[in-house]
């Protein structure tokens, strides 16, 4: 059972699609979709290809066979059999693998070379392997019960003794045997570079020697393939040029790519000719290759290790910035470019009856390129670079990886599954109705749902989707798979879900007394201003409006104002609105100060109340985001804060001559607040701090007995001022006249 696509345009996906892994931003109906290759390549294929126009289709299947101790498989052959031989290196061996159940890999042969560069089977049975960077040509019994080794196996190909090679060889220069193959008469051709050409053995023959089949002044000889007229189409590194090469040996330029390096090429039942390239023309973008193990001691030791590019990408901290691209070359038409990507390297090309198959690094890739240059991705190798393939004699592909050095099998499978990446809906979610594109086939779709993010524990079991609607339970976190049948084929795919409300949280109310918002300033000057910040908790918690992020919001110094700040989120994104109540010490009741407030601070009049102790309570509400009867609530009340708009009373203020000095004595109280501060002013002069009779600032009531010098013993009049101020800056003033017939 699938569910229908409800929207006609395959454009609607493509501008709907949700970020996975995003939190939701607003409450209602959300559709997860997935459309893209991109967005498929996130998902777990299983015997299926995502193709480039965002399809998932049936396709062969990717089996493990085998994790070598090498960091390297660089050839792979296959007999008839279907024993498998494996050249490595770091370290260079040959791995023998046979067919049987449970059959482990035995060393077949083993070198001091840095690796095993090229394998091939001959007519004559036997097994022949170019070894890196000597250039040596082994030929090997592939039936021998003991291990090979260079003194054991025939060397059939040495570059050190070619005759125009002689007077080089005391340099002892690096060589290389990039690709070995063999023509319809069983003779063996070598792809060297160092000098760069094709040279050719006839293996038919005992003790033949190699001779000069085509030389270049390239840098090397890269790949080789055949065509049906026995032509051999060979690409180089140096310029990136394509030859044909007929069989007596002439070669003509079919190609010059745009790149430096062919690094394979390929070519179908029509003839077309397709060529891998690589590399920036006029620089190497590429450092040299760290050569992991030890280099054989002698003259080996003194070759100089400088691989060409091949070599070096599949260095895993090499990368390519300008990828590669692929070339169709067919006669009488000019070359076309089929298909490129900036963050492939295409290492090997097959052709296939159903396409173009590309082995690729450094993701290690499978892709299928078609006529039209569209492709699919086959499958992900487990290892950074797909590196050399061969077919088994009943159809399936044999592959050798890098980093690590793996052998894969890509065949026939019956099992077609892929499963989505993992939807996060930000919070405990329902989902719905599953879309699927028009035009899809083949398949059915599976769901399953959890609270944690790795579906590995407490998730629900995989449920079928019935009439089109997903059938798992409610969670936060969602996922898909559909199977396909051998024909099968998936489009885009959209998931409804809507996330069940959750209740706002506030996460902060400071309160300030003192303190007004929006307050402008005087006319001679600024207002003095307070800074309300949130406490250490809410700081991480993000403000809609002004000040956001919890920094410090500016209020204006204001005795007969209050001002509260909160701070508030919503899983769900919902849109809030506050109310705010305020309750005195010793009443039961919250009294509504104001409703529907959007903001997140609010500043009120303190002289509306009695002096006193109180808190304020705000109350968050989703109810701006839902149906009426179904938004929830959070509330917070604050810590305990104190109002006092009344002034300290000054009473029995006295003051008395005594010879030079006045004596003075009041008593000062505060209805609410201890005092803070107390001044005296004589004669309307400077305010002078005064101290209580006890020291202390620390009583609503206080007592004051001092005396104050004066300047001289005149019967004179003095005006005498006290004030004293509380601690939120009420002030009470008394004065007192001491005439001048005062004694």
């Amino acid at each position: 059972m699938t569910g229908h696509f409800r929207f006609s345009l395959r454009a609607f996906f493509l501008a709907s699609s949700l970020l996975p892994l995003a939190p939701l931003h607003a409450q209602g109906t959300h559709l997860w979709t997935q459309s893209k290759m991109e967005e498929f390549e996130k998902g777990t294929p299983r015997g299926v290809a995502l193709t480039s126009d965002g399809r998932i289709v049936a396709a062969p299947g990717l089996t493990e066979g085998l994790t070598t101790p090498a960091s390297f498989v660089w050839a792979v052959v296959a007999d008839k059999s279907g024993t498998a031989y494996l050249g490595t290196g770091s370290p260079a061996s040959i791995l023998r693998l046979g067919t049987e159940a449970g059959a482990k890999p035995v060393t077949l042969f083993a070198t001091k070379d840095v690796s095993v560069q090229s394998l091939a089977l001959g007519p004559d049975g036997q097994l022949y392997a170019a070894t890196l960077p000597s250039g040596k040509v082994f030929r090997i019994d592939p039936a021998a019960r003991e291990p090979f080794d260079e003194s054991k196996a025939t060397v059939v190909f040495d570059p050190a003794k070619l005759p125009e090679d002689k007077e080089k060889k005391d340099k002892k220069e690096a060589h290389y045997v990039w690709a070995m193959s063999f023509d319809a008469k069983g003779r063996l051709y070598l792809a060297t570079g160092g000098p760069a050409g094709v040279y050719r053995i006839d293996v038919t023959r005992p003790n033949a020697q190699p001779e000069p089949f085509f030389l270049s002044d390239e840098a090397h000889i890269r790949s080789l393939a055949w065509e049906a007229n026995g032509n051999l189409i060979a690409g180089s590194d140096g310029s990136g040029l394509v030859y044909r090469i007929d069989p007596s040996g002439k070669g003509t330029v079919l190609f010059a790519a745009p790149r430096r390096e062919v690094t394979a090429v390929a070519v179908d039942a029509q003839g077309v000719i397709y060529a891998a390239c690589v590399g920036e023309k006029g620089r190497s973008p590429l450092p040299p290759l760290p050569v992991q193990g030890a280099v054989a001691t002698g003259a080996m030791s003194l070759l100089p290790l400088v691989p060409p590019r091949s070599l070096q990408a599949v260095n895993p901290s090499t990368s390519l910035p300008e990828g590669s691209e692929i070339y169709a070359l067919a006669d009488n038409q000019a070359p076309r470019k089929l298909w490129s990507a900036k963050d492939e390297i295409v290492y090997a090309l097959t052709r296939r009856a159903d396409g173009l198959l590309a082995l690729t690094g450094n993701r290690g890739h499978i892709l299928r390129i078609g006529s039209d240059g569209s492709f699919a991705d086959l499958a992900h190798l487990d290892a950074q670079q797909g590196l050399a393939w061969a077919a088994t004699a009943k159809g399936d592909l044999l592959i050798g990886t890098g980093n690590p050095g793996k052998l894969f099998t890509l065949g026939a499978t019956a099992e077609h599954e892929y499963a989505s990446t993992v939807l996060d809906a930000g919070a405990l979610a329902r989902f719905g109705q599953i879309e699927v594109e028009p035009g899809a086939s083949g398949y059915k779709l599976w769901t399953r749902s959890g609270n944690v993010e790795q579906p590995v524990r407490g998730w629900s079991e995989w449920k079928p989707v019935v009439d089109g609607a997903a059938a798992s339970p409610a969670g936060r976190y969602f996922q898909w798979k559909a199977t396909l049948d051998a024909n099968g084929a998936l489009g885009a795919v959209g998931v409804n879900f809507l996330a069940v409300n959750a209740a706002p949280v506030i996460d902060d109310l400071v309160v300030v007394p003192g303190a007004r918002l929006n307050v402008e300033g005087n006319a001679g000057g600024a207002a003095q201003t307070v800074n309300i910040a949130f406490s250490a908790l809410a700081q991480s918690f993000a403000i809609p409006n002004e000040n956001a992020g919890g920094a410090p919001l500016a209020a204006a110094k204001d005795r007969t104002a209050v001002t509260a700040r909160w701070a508030a989120h919503d899983a769900n994104g919902d849109r809030l609105n506050y109310a705010l109540y305020l309750r005195g010490d010793g009443e039961s009741v919250w009294r509504l100060l104001r409703d529907k407030l959007t903001g997140h601070a609010y500043s009120f009049d303190a002289t509306r109340i009695p002096d006193g102790g109180y808190q304020l309570k705000v109350v968050a509400s989703d109810a701006p985001s839902h149906t009426p009867g179904e938004a929830l609530t959070a509330e917070k009340i604050s810590a305990r804060f104190v109002v006092d708009t009344t002034p300290p009373v000054v009473s029995a203020l006295h003051a008395s001559r005594k010879g030079n000095a006045l004596a003075i004595a009041f008593v000062a109280e505060d209805a609410t607040l201890p005092l803070a501060r107390a001044e005296l002013s004589l004669d309307g002069g400077a305010w002078q701090t005064i101290e209580p009779e006890s020291k202390l600032f620390d009583r609503r009531r206080l007592a004051f007995s001092f005396t104050v010098p004066l300047a001289d013993e005149k019967n004179v009049e003095h005006l005498v001022t006290v004030r004293v101020f509380d601690r939120d800056d009420n002030v009470g003033l008394a004065k007192t006249v001491i005439s001048a017939e005062a004694r």
